[in-house]
């Protein structure tokens, strides 16, 4: 299991697949953080197809709560995830058809979890590598323990990386950053990984679960219309476009009523 700080509280939901493990909101105090956990640690968290597949409906049985806020993601016994299952990897690889589909899966969990309606936060232990990493980046925010190490490995195996991680990356680090790390498959340290934008903030192991929490705790405070506005804007290929409704939609709902008068009358807001 992870780290107890991020599960203390929170029940959780009936598993589908071997390797995920998500927990609901500690409802005793209302906190809103559901945590997401990688759980396979007799393989680095290797992540298999059946993880792959199963990720969408964990994600979406999540996001339909009506108690989570915010999203933590992170690896069992201190590791994130080693990325792909290799044993698993090398059988796809025999067949072109088989191959195909098993990154269509893999793109799909990525997009399910960029698409998760709520912030979400990668909270990043130890090795973060190939798929792991892919998984990492598709979160809005990613937090990492000093002893984390991060790389993006598929020209060690010859494998072609999807288009949509790639431009992830890209958008994220910049080209010459996502170029570093995918020709190379290098492994960078955690403050690497800061200095290229893969990790907001940097914490020794044992204090990073609590600032972690500590920060989607605040995150399921604020507003989710602003959130979501917002994640909305920098997703899209137009974001004028995807704000307009959420827009139209803020002049209409209590949040900005309520934001306005919490500032006024000094107390925290109750969105």
């Amino acid at each position: 299991m992870t780290d107890q700080i991020l599960l203390t509280g929170r029940s959780a939901l009936p598993s589908e697949v071997t390797g995920l493990q998500a927990y609901l909101p500690d409802t005793a105090r209302g906190d809103g953080v559901a945590v997401l956990v990688i759980d396979r640690p007799e393989r680095r968290n290797a992540v298999t197809l059946a993880m792959w597949r199963a990720l969408p409906n964990v994600l979406r049985g999540l996001a339909e709560h009506p108690g989570v806020r915010a999203l933590l993601l992170t690896g069992a016994e201190r590791t994130f995830s080693a990325g792909a299952d290799i044993v698993e990897l090398s059988e796809v690889y025999g067949d072109s058809a088989t191959a195909d589909a098993y990154h269509a899966q893999n793109v799909a969990a990525e997009q399910a979890l960029a698409a998760f309606p709520h912030p979400t936060l990668a909270v990043v232990h130890g090795s973060c590598v190939g798929g792991g990493c892919q998984l990492a980046v598709a979160c809005d925010l990613r937090f990492g323990a000093e002893n984390a190490r991060f790389g993006i490995t598929p020209a060690k195996l010859g494998v072609v990386y999807p288009a949509v991680p790639t431009t992830r990356l890209a958008r994220l680090v910049g080209p010459a950053r996502a170029k570093y790390l995918l020709f190379s498959g290098e492994l960078v340290s955690a403050r690497r990984a800061e200095l290229f934008g893969l990790l907001e903030e940097v914490h020794p192991a044992d204090q990073l679960d609590t600032r972690a929490l500590e920060f989607a705790q605040l995150l399921a405070r604020r507003s989710p219309q602003t959130i979501g506005a917002a994640k909305a804007a920098l997703e899209a290929d137009d974001p004028a476009a995807a704000l307009a409704e959420w827009e139209h939609r803020s002049r209409r709902t209590p949040d900005v009523r309520e934001g306005l008068a919490a500032f006024l009358e000094r107390r925290e807001p109750r969105f």
